[in-house]
Parts: C-alpha cells; sequence; structure tokens
C-alpha cells in the first residue's frame, strides 16, 4: 500500500506498522482488540519504546539475532537484537511509542499506543516474539535453563518462524517455563505475535516528543 501524502508529509514513516496506513488505523484496531489478526509492529529505521507494569509469560526462550531492514532514507540497515520469545503472553498497562523527528511542518512527531489499562483485561497474545536492544525490568523465571544451544529441537527452544537465516544455532540461549517481569521498560526493533488482543486500545498522534519512558 502507498504511503499517503499530505503536504509533503509522508504519513508511512511514522506509522507502525500494525496497520496498513493511519487511515486504517480504526477499523483494524478493533479487530487486533477482538484478537481477530496476527500482529506485526515494526518502523523503518526507527526503535521504538515499550512499558509495561508486567508481563507474564510461559514457554519463555531468548536468542541473538540480526534485525535487516532500511534506513529512513532507504539504505540497508542491521542491528543486533536479543530475541525473547512466549507461547503466551498477557501484558498490564502496555505503552508503545515511537518518535519520528524532521517531519515537514510539524517537526517530531510521535504515535502513541495503549492498551490493558485494566488490570482485569490486560493484553493477550499468543506465539509472541520480540527483537530488544534494551531491557530494564524485574524478572523472575521459573525452572530456568541458560546456556542451551538456539536452534536444537531437543531441548524444546524454538526460532521465531522465518528467521532462522538470522540466528547461529549453536549460538547461546536460554529459556525457562516461565517469565514474569514487572516494571518493563524496553527498547525494540520489531514485535510479531500470531495473536495480539489489545484490550482499551488506544492510539494518538502528538507533534513534539512524547514517549512511554
Amino acid at each position: 500500500m502507498e504511503s499517503q501524502v499530505r503536504g509533503g508529509t509522508r504519513w508511512k514513516r511514522f506509522a507502525v506498522v500494525m496497520v496498513p496506513s493511519v487511515a486504517a488505523t480504526a477499523a483494524i484496531g478493533v479487530a487486533l482488540a477482538q484478537g481477530a489478526l496476527a500482529a506485526s509492529f515494526s518502523v523503518s529505521g526507527q526503535s521504538f519504546k515499550v512499558s509495561a507494569d508486567s508481563l507474564v509469560g510461559d514457554n519463555f526462550v531468548q536468542y541473538g539475532s540480526i534485525d535487516t531492514g532500511t534506513d529512513l532514507k532507504g539504505n540497508p540497515a542491521a542491528h543486533p537484537v536479543a530475541v525473547s520469545g512466549f507461547s503466551s503472553a498477557t501484558i498490564t498497562n502496555m505503552c508503545q511509542s515511537v518518535v519520528t523527528p524532521d517531519v515537514p511542518v510539524f517537526g517530531s512527531v510521535s504515535l502513541e499506543l495503549r492498551a490493558g489499562q485494566d488490570a482485569k483485561k490486560p493484553v493477550k497474545a499468543t506465539n509472541i516474539y520480540i527483537d530488544v536492544a534494551q531491557l530494564d525490568a524485574d524478572a523472575v523465571f521459573k525452572n530456568i535453563d541458560i546456556g542451551v544451544a538456539a536452534g536444537d529441537p531437543s531441548n524444546g527452544t524454538k526460532i521465531q518462524p522465518g528467521s532462522e537465516s538470522k540466528v547461529n544455532p549453536y549460538g547461546f540461549a536460554q529459556r525457562a517455563e516461565k517469565a514474569t517481569l514487572t516494571g518493563v521498560k524496553q527498547t525494540a526493533w520489531a514485535t510479531t505475535a500470531g495473536t495480539f488482543k489489545l484490550s482499551g486500545l488506544s492510539l494518538k498522534l502528538h507533534t513534539g516528543t512524547k514517549e512511554c519512558f
């Protein structure tokens, strides 16, 4: 889908790729909130911030990988990441933000997405993988196994589908039966999930810089 151009501004530059374009946010957002769609969050050439009061996930796995794509000028770009994967996860008070600088007329423009503010209706995801550049949180792991091989199927470790070529199958990895993270603050390059149910979804655009943390 072509990005919309208004007053010289290419809005797709700062749109999260969870939706085809900003114009489709409302309809697709409702479907996501109902758990009807698979979800993919990424921003060409930009990292984004995610915060949450808590993230509780089952069948945790973490391993090193490389995110590839293009920067805002269309040049190839690669970023080392630690991929954190869960077979299922619940997230309370989730915030996701991305700031695009130097937008003509507006200067910096921030996209802010919030969901799961009600602890009784958290965000729910299945088969979720987060490509993390930095993470700060308090963490508790149940039955953790450190130093497993990232691609060894005999130990149950799963690599994100479609990214096998970016991962050293013999590289360092860790896994746990369950992971509980609280006070989450992370910078990421991409997030993918089989399903993402965003209860209480709110998506806003702001002029200037407005981030989750």
